[in-house]
């Protein structure tokens, strides 16, 4: 098996190494604070760790991300696939992929579930020159991966977009049932959002979409009177004003 090197081993480069290991691979690993996993060669600098790898799979941060490509990626191999796992903008993928020399190949790779319990076989997007050979690389390890035509950024795109979706309903969960403590009714306001978490459908989409825009009026004064009641209970009604906000823009003819 060709070597790896995993610069980042947090929860999610810990999982992804202790999967790769447990292949066969041979993992180098760079992580200034993190101590390396065992069975793992921990190296000096990402400069280090990526001597000699066919793939790097870079998972630190966002922010760590680009300098990273600049560190490591003069020390990488003709042909070597610079795989970018990090949750960044379409922009920041760009720009790691800018830094890095022209011969090595970049990956811009979304996981699209969380990585504990799921490790390599987290499902992923890839986008890029590397794409393809990154996905030929992780599926015989059992990854469940969509190649996407386009340049870096593609597959941070869709992951954003559905972020925008997921994050902002758990962000709705939290501000309702901080509500329900405050007024005593935890209990009942988390039963109400199960039953209706249960009951969506594919369809629940179109009335989503279409019920918002033609009940504006009456739905941006109802969630004004939420923030309201927010307010009194002393729970920032930031999904809430944001919602009020977006009927408010709907209400007008586009």
């Amino acid at each position: 098996m060709a070597t790896v090197a995993v610069l980042g081993v947090g929860e999610a480069g810990t999982a992804l190494v202790a999967d790769l290991l447990g292949a066969g691979v041979t993992v180098r690993v760079h992580d200034p604070v993190v101590a390396t996993p065992a069975g793992a060669t921990g190296c000096r600098d990402d400069a280090d760790a990526v001597a000699g790898a066919a793939l790097v799979i870079s998972v630190n941060s966002a922010a760590d991300a680009l300098d990273a490509a600049r560190v490591g990626g003069p020390a990488c191999a003709p042909g070597t696939v610079w795989a970018d796992l990090n949750t960044a903008s379409p922009q920041r993928k760009s720009e790691v992929a800018d830094v890095l020399p022209p011969e090595v190949r970049f990956a811009d790779v979304a996981l699209m579930s969380i990585v504990p319990g799921h490790g390599i076989r987290t499902p992923m997007l890839v986008s890029g020159p590397g794409a393809e050979a990154y996905a030929a690389f992780v599926r015989p390890l059992g990854t469940q991966i969509d190649v996407l035509a386009g340049p870096p950024g593609v597959a941070a795109q869709r992951k954003l977009m559905r972020s925008v979706f997921y994050k902002g309903m758990a962000a709705a969960v939290i501000e309702a049932v901080a509500a329900g403590r405050a007024a005593g009714l935890e209990d009942w306001i988390r039963a109400e959002i199960a039953r209706e978490l249960d009951q969506l459908s594919a369809g629940s989409l179109d009335r989503f979409e279409k019920g918002s825009r033609a009940h504006a009026v009456r739905r941006a004064h109802e969630m004004d009177a939420a923030v309201q009641m927010l307010d009194t209970l002393g729970v920032p009604g930031r999904v809430s004003a944001a919602s009020r906000d977006w009927l408010n823009d709907l209400r007008s003819p586009p």
